[in-house]
């Protein structure tokens, strides 16, 4: 028994040290490895599915689990406003509308949708922010398998095989989504952030 309680508590110390070092990733060894490998994301497509997650502490904590029917997925969205094109119709600068047009979803929302109509027949779980250069902003989405047989016979995760939770990453329906539609806030006094 004591041998599994030492193993236990070496596994809580492994993420808390993986989440120490992602909370100062200046101070600590993750700056210097994103930057390593942001280049190389750069060069690959926009959605590329990876074999495990980058932040092991972050992804579990967000319901992943190292087992068949669940699937990471990086993916990039550009920083900054939205990109309007400038057309030739006439009006003043002011008007044209180009500039400083910044769209109330979030980015890293704007990160599962994208994800989730790459793959139809998954459904968005969670997802969190990985890294960002001058360009890109970088996401790991968490997806759920709702067909797989592992996860219908899991009773932790079977919820979102119902029909009601198909397309929740378009929904609003994650974390990421309520936040956005300010919904962290509740009772008296939270219509004033919506």
């Amino acid at each position: 028994m004591d041998v599994a309680k030492a193993e236990q508590k070496e596994v809580y110390l492994m993420y808390s040290y993986i989440r120490d070092a992602w909370k100062n990733p200046d101070e600590s060894y993750v700056k210097e490895l994103m930057q390593q490998r942001a280049p190389q994301w750069r060069k690959e497509s926009v959605i590329t599915r990876v074999e495990r997650p980058t932040r092991l502490d972050r992804a579990r904590s967000l319901g992943y689990k190292a087992k068949k029917g669940y699937v990471v997925v990086r993916t990039r969205v550009r920083r900054g406003g939205r990109r309007k094109t400038r057309f030739t119709a006439g009006r003043k600068p002011k008007r044209q509308g180009v500039k400083k047009i910044t769209p109330k979803k979030s980015i890293q929302r704007m990160a599962e949708e994208r994800v989730a109509r790459r793959y139809p027949n998954l459904q968005v779980l969670n997802s969190y922010w990985l890294w960002e250069d001058g360009k890109f902003k970088f996401f790991e989405v968490i997806l759920v398998d709702p067909n797989h047989p592992v996860i219908k016979n899991d009773p932790k995760i079977n919820w979102i095989c119902d029909k009601h939770h198909r397309g929740r990453a378009f929904r609003g329906l994650t974390s990421e989504g309520k936040k956005n539609r300010g919904l962290r806030n509740k009772g008296k006094g939270a219509e004033k952030l919506r």
